[in-house]
C-alpha cells in the first residue's frame, strides 16, 4: 500500500486537470461576477438615461407652464417612454423635486429612480442591490446672439422664411420661436446665400448646403419678446390733434417739435422728405375705426429717430393699426435713438395691430439704411433691400420675418453689441435646458 502511495506521488500524469478542478471554482466566480458587473453596468446606463430624460422633461414643463402643477406627471409620462430597464421602481420612486433657482440656473427639476433586481451570480451570496439615479436639469442662458427673431407662437405657421436670391452676411444669429417641426424656418429660394452666427428655433430646423452657418439649434426653447414692455406713450398721442393731418414730401416738418403727429405718410416717387433729427413721429390714423400707414415711394430720412404705427385711441384692443409699405426703388433712411424710452426702436407697430397674413414690406434699393430695429410683435416684415453698407445695425423683430427678392449684392447686418444703441441689450440666446447634475 505503501509503496503504491509513492509510485502516485511520483508520477505527474493528470496534474493540469487536478489543478484545473482546484481552479474551478476561481474560475466560476470570476465569471459570474463579470456577467453581474455587466448586467449592473446596464441597468445603471438604462436608469440614468431614464432618469436624465425625465428631469429634461420636467424642465421643459415649467418652462412651458410656468409652474410646477403638472411637472410630476410629465415626468411619469416620460418615464412610460424612456425606463428601459424593464424592471419596476421601487414604490416610493420616482422621487422630483425643485431645487431653487442658482444663479442663472433656473426652473430645476431633479429626479432620483431607483430599482431593486438580484443579479444572477451574486444573489447566491447577498441580497439584490438597489440601484439609483440621479439627475437635475435646469433652463440656462444660451451665449448666441441674434438679430433676427421671429415671435410666431403657432405651430402651423412659419416664422422665418429666406426666399429669392437673397443675400445675407451677419456676424449675429436668427431665432424662430415657431414650434413647427418642419417649418419653423424654411428656405423658398434655392440661390439665396446666407451667412450667420447661428440658425436656432423652438421647433425643427433643415440643413442648407448653400448656406454659411456654423451652428443649427433645433428645439431651443423660445426667446422672450425684447421690446415686450414697449408701448405706444400715452402723453406722445395725446397731443396729437383730433384730426391729425396727412402727410407728403411736401408737409413742412417744424424743427423744433420733439413729436410730429400725422394721420399718415405718402412720399412719392422720386421726392425725398427729411423729417430732420431727435424726433417721435407718430402715426395714427384719422380716429379708432381707421387705419393710419406709411407709403413711401421715394426718400424718407430721420436722425436719432422712431416711427409710431399707433391709433388716437389707446384704451380700445379693436382700434386700427396702419402698416409700412415701402415700395421697391424707394429708400428708408434712419436711424433709432440711442436712449430713452424708444431706444433702439426705429420703427413700431403697435402690438394691437391684428395677425392676418399682413405683410409690411420693406422693399428698398441699394443704398437703403435702417440702423435699429423693425418691430412688428403682431404682423410680418418682409424686407428684400438690396443694402451695400457694411455695417448697418439693424434688428428684425417681428411674428414672423421674410427675406425676399432678387439681392444682386448682399445686405451686411451688425450685432447689436458693437452699435452704439444695442450695447447693453443684446438679445441673447434662448434658454436652453440641459443636466446641471
Amino acid at each position: 500500500m505503501i509503496g503504491s502511495m509513492k509510485r502516485l506521488w511520483k508520477d505527474s500524469r493528470g496534474n493540469a486537470l487536478a489543478i484545473a478542478a482546484a481552479a474551478m471554482p476561481l474560475l466560476l466566480g470570476a465569471a459570474g461576477l463579470a456577467a453581474d458587473t455587466i448586467q449592473w453596468t446596464l441597468w445603471k446606463r438604462e436608469l440614468q438615461r431614464a432618469a436624465d430624460s425625465a428631469a429634461l422633461a420636467g424642465v421643459y414643463d415649467r418652462v412651458a407652464t410656468g409652474n410646477t402643477t403638472n411637472t410630476s406627471l410629465v415626468v411619469d409620462h416620460d418615464l412610460t417612454l424612456n425606463h428601459h430597464t424593464g424592471i419596476s421602481l421601487v414604490a416610493t420612486y420616482p422621487q422630483v423635486s425643485f431645487p431653487a433657482d442658482a444663479g442663472d440656473m433656473k426652473d430645476q427639476v431633479r429626479v432620483v429612480l431607483a430599482i431593486n433586481k438580484p443579479l444572477p451570480f451574486s444573489s447566491m451570496f447577498m441580497e439584490a442591490p438597489t440601484i439609483i439615479a440621479r439627475s437635475t436639469a435646469a433652463s440656462v442662458p444660451g451665449n448666441d446672439e441674434y438679430c433676427v427673431v421671429a415671435l410666431e407662437p403657432k405651430s402651423n405657421k412659419t416664422g422665418i422664411t429666406i426666399g429669392g436670391n437673397s443675400k445675407i452676411d451677419m456676424n449675429c444669429g436668427f431665432i424662430s420661436n415657431s414650434p413647427s417641426a418642419n417649418k419653423s424656418a424654411i428656405n423658398n429660394g434655392n440661390a439665396s446665400n446666407v451667412k450667420a452666427s447661428v440658425f436656432a428655433s423652438v421647433g425643427g430646423l433643415q440643413y442648407s448646403t448653400n448656406w454659411d452657418i456654423p451652428k443649427y439649434d433645433p428645439y431651443a426653447t423660445s426667446v422672450d419678446d425684447p421690446y415686450g414692455d414697449i408701448n405706444p406713450r400715452s402723453s406722445d398721442v395725446s397731443g396729437c390733434a383730433s384730426n391729425p393731418p396727412a402727410a407728403t414730401e411736401a408737409t413742412t416738418v417744424p424743427a423744433a417739435a420733439a413729436t410730429l403727429c400725422y394721420s399718415g405718410v405718402n412720399v412719392g416717387s422720386g421726392a425725398t422728405w427729411d423729417l430732420g433729427s431727435n424726433k417721435t413721429i407718430v402715426i395714427t390714423g384719422k380716429n379708432a375705426n381707421t387705419a393710419g400707414g406709411i407709403t413711401l415711394h421715394g426718400t424718407l430720412k430721420c436722425d436719432n429717430c422712431t416711427i409710431i404705427l399707433t391709433n388716437k385711441d389707446l384704451s380700445d384692443p379693436n382700434a386700427k393699426i396702419g402698416q409700412f409699405d415701402m415700395q421697391a426703388q424707394s429708400k428708408l433712411d434712419i436711424s433709432a435713438p440711442d436712449a430713452g424710452y424708444y431706444k433702439g426702436i426705429a420703427v413700431f407697430q403697435d402690438r394691437r395691430a391684428t395677425d392676418q397674413n399682413n405683410s409690411n414690406k420693406f422693399n428698398g434699393g441699394g443704398t437703403q439704411i435702417v440702423e435699429g430695429a423693425l418691430y412688428f410683435p403682431s404682423q410680418e416684415i418682409e424686407y428684400s433691400g438690396d443694402g451695400t453698407a457694411t455695417a448697418i445695425c439693424t434688428r428684425f423683430v417681428g411674428r414672423r420675418v421674410t427675406f425676399t427678392g432678387d439681392s444682386a449684392t448682399t445686405n451686411k447686418f451688425e450685432k447689436g453689441s458693437n452699435c452704439p444703441f444695442f450695447t447693453d441689450d443684446p438679445i441673447g440666446g434662448g434658454r436652453r435646458v440641459r443636466l446641471v447634475a
